[in-house]
């Protein structure tokens, strides 16, 4: 018989998983945060659970906040379990249940006034987002906030009934700045080279088309930390509900299933104090930016090269698709002879070991993380995980056939149809504009192409566009595997 989670079951879930060994009442709220998601609550809510086990910082617990309809259904969920969550880790050799409370409240969507007040109370001094690469309004080809984005526009033309975390942030902000209050440091946990550069430039541009006064006092006095953020989490479903209920007896309405590996590192600039997460395994260092590279280019842009040849071929499971000898070998292969060579040396780390490391990650059969997840809203992650490589193999004169292959199974996948004649179910914001192109792409390659704000000036590189007018030859006329098996033995060229 399953335990419904709660604060007062506690006890009985303690028979079968890890509880707290803090008094949650004794919690008090130092963080928002905005995005209540699986990552989040694999991520930063584990350290900080963590840290608060150890006798630490009790006054730094998380309110959730979120603007999404899927924000509501979270805070729903979550609301009736005390906001309390069961994060299942496996590894290849174990797996094991724990139960986190580092969050005590969350904001209900929609009520902007409520949310602005407590962002402008001075007991919150972080507030940190998970908002997934595509919410902060980056033109993709420029990779620069986009102030003429219409969520953004509405925002500046209301700033007082703000509708985007941006707009909710700010609004915060101005809050603490008219009360002559100190400003929150605002830390993104999403996977964007210079996260935190990228989120100010989102916050101070929206208060630059509204309050001009209000953005210089934010360049000025507010602190916006660059981080690099690593755990494999696949979405909930039913099959993570029942393993929670069937294995450890716990009815837990949203659980988190992860790997057990996980990795933070952290610029340390945060001018009203922070929690102690070093005690926790954070690691703070004066410059974020080369473990970034590494991390989104080798691990992201990892996942992003395996999700179309494995959707393509029908692989749902992303430890099946390394169990494929020609899509783990096609990832080998990219990875050494075009990805890690353009990666800028990292402090202490050989990058060849931390694809190992990757690669093992990946074949991790107790995750069961999807090709699905990994190859939904490519027209946000390509251009971050996949295109700046290629751009910087281009820049030095080098040779992009593999990296070419990778848009190509993008522009092959959004056909429509896998190998074997299945549907492809999409899950993009831009799908109708993108399919429309990668349609036309049957006929003339450069049509994909001409996507400008995904693939920028990649595409008027001549070595690239006959590259991957050639790849998608292949895929069109030969299929996946054989596209494939012609990479690896070098044979893709034209």
């Amino acid at each position: 018989m399953t335990t419904k989670l709660s604060l007062a079951t506690l006890n009985e879930v303690a028979r079968t998983a890890a509880v707290p060994a803090y008094e949650r009442s004794a919690l008090k709220a130092g963080i928002v945060h905005f995005g209540v998601g699986n990552f989040h609550r694999a991520h930063q809510a584990i350290y900080l659970d963590d840290l608060f086990n150890l006798g630490h910082d009790h006054d730094w617990a998380i309110i959730g906040a979120g603007v999404l309809p899927s924000d509501a259904a979270m805070r729903e969920k979550l609301a009736g379990q005390d906001f309390l969550t069961t994060v299942v880790e496996q590894d290849n050799n174990r797996s094991g249940a724990r139960v986190t409370g580092a969050m005590i409240g969350y904001l209900a969507p929609g009520n902007a006034a409520a949310t602005i007040a407590q962002l402008a109370n001075p007991a919150i001094r972080i507030v940190s987002l998970t908002i997934t690469e595509g919410g902060y309004f980056i033109n993709p080809a420029s990779g620069v906030f986009d102030p003429g984005h219409p969520a953004i526009a509405a925002d500046a033309a209301n700033p007082a009934d703000p509708k985007t975390v941006f707009g909710l942030i700010l609004a915060g902000l101005k809050a603490r700045k008219d009360a002559g209050l100190a400003p929150y440091t605002v830390m993104s946990c999403d996977n964007i080279p210079g996260n935190g550069e990228v989120t100010h430039a989102a916050i101070s541009g929206l208060a630059r088309l509204s309050d001009p006064a209000l953005a210089d006092w934010i360049d000025t006095n507010v602190a916006f930390p660059n981080g690099m953020v690593d755990r494999i989490t696949p979405a909930t479903g039913p099959r993570e509900i029942g393993i929670v209920a069937d294995e450890y007896d716990i009815d837990d309405a949203w659980p988190v299933f992860c790997e057990e590996f996980k990795q933070w590192v952290l610029e340390d600039h945060f001018p009203q104090g922070r929690p102690a997460l070093e005690k926790a395994g954070v690691q703070f260092v004066p410059d974020v930016a080369p473990y970034e590279h590494m991390k989104i280019r080798i691990l992201n842009g990892g996942h992003a090269a395996i999700a179309y040849p494995a959707a393509l071929l029908d692989i749902h499971f992303v430890h099946e698709a390394m169990e494929d000898a020609d899509i783990r070998a096609f990832l080998a292969k990219l990875e050494r002879e075009e990805i890690i060579p353009v990666i800028p040396p990292v402090p202490d780390t050989d990058l060849n070991d931390y694809y190992a490391l990757i690669e093992r990650r990946f074949s991790n059969p107790k995750i069961a993380d999807t090709i699905p997840r990994l190859a939904q809203d490519g027209s946000n992650r390509q251009p971050k995980f996949i295109l700046p490589s290629t751009a910087d193999r281009l820049a030095r004169g080098e040779d992009v056939i593999g990296l070419s292959l990778v848009s190509a199974l993008w522009c092959h996948y959004l056909a429509g149809k896998t190998d074997s004649g299945k549907d492809i179910a999409f899950n993009d914001p831009n799908i109708d504009r993108i399919r429309a192109a990668a349609t036309s792409a049957k006929n003339d390659p450069n049509a994909f192409l001409a996507l400008k704000d995904i693939f920028g000036t990649v595409a008027v590189s001549d070595r690239f566009t006959r590259r991957f007018a050639n790849a998608l030859a292949s895929l069109q006329q030969k299929g996946t595997r054989a596209t494939l098996k012609d990479y690896l033995g070098d044979r893709l060229v034209n």
